[in-house]
């Protein structure tokens, strides 16, 4: 009998594109937990070593756990060393209300959307 952990399936999903030079922007939707961080992490900090402008486009999360903002903090401390600006585009009441209760929201350069993010 085999038995698959459910929590071993992605909760996320990532998707990269570059609108223009020197310009990523990392869409990120589902939950982001302790499962999915990790895979949030390595997007985060192989777009990051680039420099430039980094667009983390989180409309699309329908939760944001501890492990999420830690790796939120981690990459905007990565972009800091890097010379990159992080941006956080985030809407929702699943990611604005973590940030908030954080105080995170203030540490975040956070926009209502990707063109405001860029623009």
């Amino acid at each position: 009998m085999t038995v698959q952990d459910p929590r071993a399936e992605q909760t996320i999903e990532l998707s990269v594109r570059q609108p223009a030079p020197g310009v990523t922007v990392l869409a990120v939707s589902g939950e982001v937990d302790m499962v999915s961080a990790p895979a949030l992490r390595d997007a985060l900090v192989n777009g990051l070593g680039d420099g430039g402008t980094f667009v983390v486009d989180m409309t699309g999360v329908t939760f944001l756990g501890s492990a999420g903002l830690a790796v939120l903090v981690e990459a905007a401390r990565l972009a800091q060393q890097a010379n990159a600006t992080l941006k956080v585009v985030a809407t929702a009441r699943a990611v604005t209300r973590p940030l908030e209760a954080t105080g995170l929201g203030e540490v975040f350069s956070v926009h209502g959307s990707v063109d405001s993010a860029l623009g």
